[in-house]
C-alpha cells in the first residue's frame, strides 16, 4: 500500500473514530422529541428482507449494504457501476455483465461455468447481474449480501448475493412520469401507476424507454457511427396483488424487454488497446488484416479507409478507434414472471416463490482489426532467380485477394424457471425457524460463430485435413472459419433450514444447514476452417484466387492423443476423446456431470445495549463445478472444472450513536479451495492449433480485509454516507502455469521457476517455436485474485435547505478505486490503473412533493476510470522485433512503436516486446437533468 494509501486510510479511521466520539456526545444532549421532529435530522431505518424476514438493517447480524430507491435518487446511484462505489467489496464489469463480492466473481460469460454471486429478481436467481440496475422507478430496493450466503441462498451465492425488491402495487391510487436528458443523445421516459381494481386486489403498471445516440468513442473512420453506450432498450411490468381472505394473499409480476442497441450493453465496445496494431500474418485461422501494415512491404495493393492509416487512434486518445464494422447488441424473446402466494398460520407462515425468464441475446462485432479494407498477397516464383517468373503452381502468377473483414457473431437462447416453499415461524418467541425446499432449472443454446463475409473462396468445396474422420467435403459453411453450437441443461434441488434462538435479552444463536445436488448435461458441436495461412498446410507458392479453405476441424479437437481416453466431464462413447465427427462435418461431443455438497452458517450474536450490536459468523459456501464450453472451445483435452468451496469467519459491529452517527464494521476471513479461474493456452508449437481456454481449480486462495459503512448528520439537513474497504486477496497455492501473453515470463511481476533457453538446450521443456526458445512456468502464489481492488473508498455529502416552496438538496460524492488485474497473472501488464472521480447532482423537491427536478454532473473532472481489471495481449508480429536469449533481452525497436503514447500506454517494453494491454472505461464526463412528477 502506496503511503498516500496509508494516510488516506489512517485519516478515514481516525476520522470515524472522532466522528463516532463527537456524534455520541452531541446525541446524548438532544432531546427524542427534537430528534423526530424532522426527518432530514434522523438516519432512517431500512427494512431488508436478508434472512427471509422482515427486520431492520441494523438488526441482521450479516455483511449488507441497501440502497433505498429513495436514497439512490438523492445521491445518484443509477447504474450497478454507481452501486459498487458505495457498496464494500462489490466490483462490476458493465463491459460483459460480470460481478464479483470480495475477489470471488464470475470470470467468464459461458454459461457451462457457474456464477458465483448470485441475483435474486424478487425471488427468482438470475446469472445476469444486469436487472439489479433497473432503475428507482421500479425498485424499492437493492441489498448486497456480502460473503457465501450458505444457508438461506442457493444456486452458487458462493462470493455473496444480490437481492432487488420491486416496488409494489398501493392501496391508494397513484402514477408517476419521469423524463430525462443529457448530453450524448441521451433520453429517457418512465412511467408508473398504481392502485386498487377491488376490495382485497390492486394493479400496478411501469415502463421504461432509453436511448443514447451518440456513444462514447467516435470512429474516425468517415461516414461511421460512434460506438459505447449507444442503447435503445424498454422494460415494461405489469404486477397483481391480492388478499384471499384473512390468512391467504399473494403478488405477481409480469414484465417484458428488449434492446436494439448500437454499441451498448454487455459486450459491447467499453474501452480500447492502445498499443500498435498486429501485423503478423494469423488473425486465428485466417489472414490478419494488421498483415496489410507489415513493414517492408510483404503485401500489395492495400486498401485501407482509415484517414491516418495503419496507426491505432486509441494511441494517441483512448476515446477514438477506427472501424468499417460498427458493434450491435439485440435482446429480443425477452419476458419473465415472478409470483409469490403465501399462507398464514397463527404461528407460522407457508410461502410458494415461483417464476422464470426467457430471452435471445445477440452480439455481432468486429474481430477484423480496423479498416483495411482489402490487400493481395503477392505470389513468389518457383524459382528464385527465374525471369521472368515462373509460377506453376497458379496459371498465370494471379495474386490472393485477402478480404478480412472478420465478424463474431455471439448469441444465448436462454430460459429458467425456479420453485421454493418456505416455512417460517412468525411468533414473537425466543425460538425463531426457517425452513424451506428449493428446485430450479435452466437450459441454453450459446451458438458462436466468426464469418469473413466477402471472401468468396469460402463458398467453394472445403478439403477435409483427416478425410478418415471428417465427414464429406463440399458442404456449405456460409463463409464461417469457426462454429460452436454448445447446448446444456442444468437442474438443481436443495433442502434447508435456519434457526434463530435468543436465549437471554442479549445473546442470540443461529444455525443453519443446506444441501445442495447441482446436475449439468449437454452437448457441443464444433467446426473449424482454415484459410490462406501457412498453418493450413499451404504455402505463400501455393495461394491463388482458387484456393480453397481446409477444414481442420479433426485436427484441432482432442481425440485422445492415440490412445481411448476420455476427459473428466466428458460421456464415454466408444470413440478417441468421446468425440464424433458426423455427416455435417461437425465434431460432437456429449457432456455429464453432478455435484453435491452440504453447507451452513453458525453465528452468535451479542446486543449489550440498545442500539449496539456485535456479532461472529462462520459460513460455509460452495459453488457447483462447470464446463470449459462455447465462445472459445475447440472440444479441448480439459473441458470439467471441480467445484469451489469456501469457508468464511467475519466479526461484525453494527453501532448507532443516537439519531445522528452510525458505523457499520466488518472484518473478515476467507479460505478458498478450488477457486475456478480460466486459463488461455495458446498454441505457440508451430504445429497446426488454435488457442484452447479451460478452467483450472486454484488449489488454495485467501481473501482477508475490512468493510465499513457510516452514516453521518453532524447539523440538521446536512448527511454524510461513507464507505471504505480493504480486500487482500491472494492466490496461496499455485504452480507450474505458462502465462499465454508472456510464455517465456520476461514481463516485469512475473516469477518463472526455470531460466530462460533455448528450445535446443532445453529438449524437455515447453517450446515456444515462434522465438525458439522455451516456455518457462511460473509461481503464482501470491498472486492477486482477479477484479478486487484491495481498496475502495467513497463519500458522499447531501444538505437540505428547506423553504415554503420546497427542499434543495445539493449532493456530491468522491470514490476512489485502486489498481486491479483481469486474471491470475498479476503484473504491470495487466493492470488497470487506480482512478477517481467526483459527482455532483442538485434535487430540488416541491413543499408537497407533487415535482421533483434533478440536474447532475457524473465524472466531473472527465478522467479515466476503469471498468475493471485490463486485459493482456500479444501483438502479433513483434516476437521478431526483440531477441530473448538466457543471457537477457537484446531490443531492436518496434517499427510501430513512435505511435504509442506514454501517457496511456506502456511503450517501452511493451512495445519492444510485443506486449499490450486493453482496458474498460467508465463513462466521461456526463450531465444532464431529470423531472419527476407524481399525480
Amino acid at each position: 500500500m502506496s503511503h498516500k494509501l496509508r494516510l488516506l486510510t489512517s485519516t478515514t479511521l481516525l476520522l470515524a473514530a472522532a466522528l463516532a466520539t463527537s456524534a455520541h456526545a452531541q446525541s446524548s444532549k438532544a432531546t427524542t422529541a427534537a430528534a423526530a421532529a424532522n426527518a432530514s435530522n434522523t438516519i432512517e431505518e431500512l427494512v431488508v428482507t436478508a434472512e427471509k424476514r422482515a427486520q431492520s438493517l441494523q438488526d441482521v447480524p450479516v455483511a449488507i449494504s441497501a440502497f433505498s430507491s429513495e436514497r439512490r435518487d438523492l445521491v445518484g446511484i443509477n447504474t450497478i457501476q454507481d452501486m459498487t462505489n458505495f457498496t464494500p467489496g462489490l466490483n462490476y464489469t458493465s463491459a460483459n455483465d460480470r460481478a464479483s463480492i470480495r475477489g470471488v466473481g464470475r470470470l467468464t460469460n459461458a454459461h457451462p461455468v457457474p456464477v458465483p454471486v448470485a441475483v435474486y429478481d424478487d425471488g427468482i436467481y438470475t446469472t445476469s447481474t444486469v436487472t439489479a440496475g433497473k432503475t428507482p422507478i421500479f425498485t424499492d430496493r437493492v441489498e448486497v449480501l456480502r460473503g457465501p450466503q450458505g444457508t438461506l441462498y442457493g444456486r452458487n451465492s458462493m462470493g455473496g448475493a444480490i437481492n432487488v425488491i420491486s416496488k409494489h402495487p398501493t392501496e391508494d391510487f397513484y402514477a408517476e412520469v419521469r423524463g430525462a436528458v443529457a448530453n450524448y443523445g441521451h433520453t429517457t421516459l418512465e412511467m408508473a401507476v398504481s392502485g386498487p381494481i377491488t376490495q382485497g386486489l390492486q394493479f400496478r403498471l411501469a415502463g421504461n424507454w432509453d436511448k443514447q445516440r451518440d456513444g462514447f468513442y467516435t470512429n474516425i473512420v468517415p461516414g461511421m457511427p460512434s460506438e459505447g453506450g449507444v442503447v435503445d432498450t424498454f422494460y415494461v411490468e405489469g404486477q397483481l396483488q391480492a388478499k384471499f381472505g384473512d390468512h391467504m394473499d399473494g403478488w405477481a409480476k409480469l414484465f417484458i424487454s428488449g434492446w436494439n442497441n448500437g454499441s451498448g450493453g454487455p459486450g459491447a465496445r467499453a474501452g480500447y488497446g492502445g498499443g500498435p496494431f498486429g501485423f503478423g500474418e494469423f488473425g486465428g485461422q485466417n489472414v490478419n488484416a494488421g498483415f496489410a501494415c507489415a513493414p517492408g512491404g510483404v503485401v500489395t495493393n492495400v486498401v485501407n479507409t482509415s484517414p491516418i492509416g495503419c496507426v491505432n487512434p486509441a494511441s494517441q486518445d483512448p476515446r477514438k478507434f477506427a472501424s468499417n464494422f460498427n458493434q450491435n447488441v439485440a435482446l429480443d424473446d425477452t419476458y419473465g414472471l415472478a409470483t409469490n402466494l403465501t399462507y398464514h398460520f397463527d404461528n407460522f407462515d407457508i410461502k410458494y416463490i415461483g417464476g422464470g425468464l426467457n430471452y435471445h441475446y445477440t452480439l455481432r462485432s468486429d474481430l477484423g482489426g480496423g479498416t483495411i479494407v482489402s490487400f493481395q498477397i503477392p505470389l513468389r516464383s518457383l524459382g528464385a532467380t527465374a525471369t521472368p517468373p515462373t509460377c506453376t503452381f497458379v496459371p498465370g502468377c494471379t495474386p490472393l485477394t485477402i478480404n478480412p473483414k472478420f465478424i463474431s457473431t455471439y448469441q444465448e437462447d436462454y430460459h429458467n424457471f425456479s420453485h421454493e416453499i418456505d416455512f417460517a415461524s412468525t411468533g414473537n418467541g425466543p425460538l425463531q425457524w426457517v425452513g424451506g425446499l428449493y428446485y430450479y432449472k435452466e437450459g441454453y443454446r450459446q451458438p458462436v460463430f466468426t464469418t469473413q463475409p466477402e471472401q468468396a473462396q469460402l463458398d467453394n468445396p472445403v478439403t477435409a485435413a483427416v478425410p478418415a474422420l471428417t465427414g464429406p467435403v463440399g458442404l456449405d459453411f456460409q463463409r464461417r472459419l469457426y462454429d460452436d453450437r454448445p447446448q446444456f441443461e442444468q437442474e438443481s434441488y436443495a433442502a434447508f433450514g435456519q434457526i434463530d434462538w435468543k436465549f437471554n435479552d442479549q445473546w442470540k444463536l443461529t444455525l443453519g444447514l443446506r444441501w445442495n445436488h447441482d446436475g449439468l448435461t449437454g452437448t457441443e458441436a464444433v467446426r473449424v476452417m482454415c484459410f490462406a495461412t501457412t498453418a493450413c498446410g499451404t504455402t505463400p507458392e501455393t495461394l491463388g484466387t482458387l484456393t480453397p479453405p481446409v477444414d481442420v476441424t479433426a485436427a484441432v479437437v482432442y481425440t485422445g492423443e492415440g490412445k481411448n481416453l476420455t476427459p473428466q466431464g466428458v460421456v464415454p462413447n466408444g470413440t478417441l476423446g468421446g468425440v464424433t465427427f458426423t455427416p455435417d462435418g461437425f465434431a460432437h461431443r456429449d457432456y455429464d456431470a453432478s455435484w453435491e455438497a452440504t453447507t451452513g452458517t453458525a453465528g452468535l450474536q451479542w446486543d449489550p445495549e440498545p442500539g449496539t450490536m456485535m456479532y461472529a459468523r462462520y459460513g460455509r459456501g460452495y459453488l457447483m463445478g462447470g464446463f470449459a464450453s462455447g465462445v472459445t472451445s475447440t472440444l479441448g483435452k480439459f473441458p470439467y472444472t471441480n467445484a469451489e468451496h469456501v469457508d468464511d469467519f467475519e466479526l461484525g459491529l453494527k453501532k448507532d450513536f443516537g439519531h445522528r452517527f452510525q458505523l457499520n464494521v466488518d472484518l473478515f476471513y476467507e479460505s478458498l479451495k478450488g477457486y475456478q479461474a480460466p486459463l488461455t493456452v495458446v498454441n505457440n508449437t508451430g504445429a497446426l492449433a488454435v488457442s484452447e481456454s479451460r478452467y483450472l481449480n486454484i488449489p488454495k486462495s485467501e481473501i482477508k480485509g475490512v468493510e465499513i459503512e457510516g452514516t453521518w448528520i453532524p447539523i440538521d439537513n446536512l448527511t454524510f454516507i461513507f464507505t471504505y474497504d480493504y480486500n487482500d486477496g491472494k492466490i496461496t497455492e499455485l504452480s507450474g502455469i505458462i502465462d499465454p501473453t508472456d510464455p517465456q515470463a520476461v514481463a516485469p511481476g512475473a516469477k518463472p521457476l526455470t531460466p530462460l533457453g533455448t528450445c535446443a538446450a532445453l529438449p524437455t521443456q515447453p517450446c515456444d517455436a515462434n522465438t525458439g526458445l522455451v516456455s518457462r512456468p511460473q509461481d503464482l502464489s501470491g498472486n492477486q485474485l482477479p477484479q478486487s481492488p484491495k481498496t475502495k473508498f467513497a463519500i458522499n455529502g447531501t444538505y437540505s435547505w428547506v423553504t415554503d416552496h420546497g427542499t434543495l438538496s445539493p449532493s456530491v460524492s468522491y470514490i476512489w478505486r485502486d489498481k486491479q488485474y483481469s486474471n491470475i497473472f498479476t503484473r504491470a501488464l495487466g493492470a488497470a490503473p487506480s482512478w477517481d472521480q467526483w459527482d455532483a447532482r442538485v434535487t430540488w423537491k416541491n413543499k408537497d412533493n407533487k415535482y421533483s427536478i434533478i440536474a447532475y454532473v457524473k465524472n466531473i473532472g472527465d478522467t479515466l476510470g476503469y471498468d475493471g481489471g485490463a486485459g493482456a495481449g500479444r501483438t502479433t508480429g513483434s516476437y521478431a522485433q526483440s531477441t530473448i536469449t538466457a543471457a537477457g533481452i537484446t531490443t531492436k525497436g518496434n517499427p510501430v512503436s513512435a505511435t504509442c503514447n506514454t501517457a496511456i500506454n506502456n511503450c517501452n517494453f511493451n512495445a519492444v516486446q510485443g506486449f499490450t494491454t486493453s482496458y474498460a472505461l467508465t463513462p466521461p464526463r456526463t450531465y444532464g437533468i431529470e423531472f419527476q412528477y407524481r399525480f
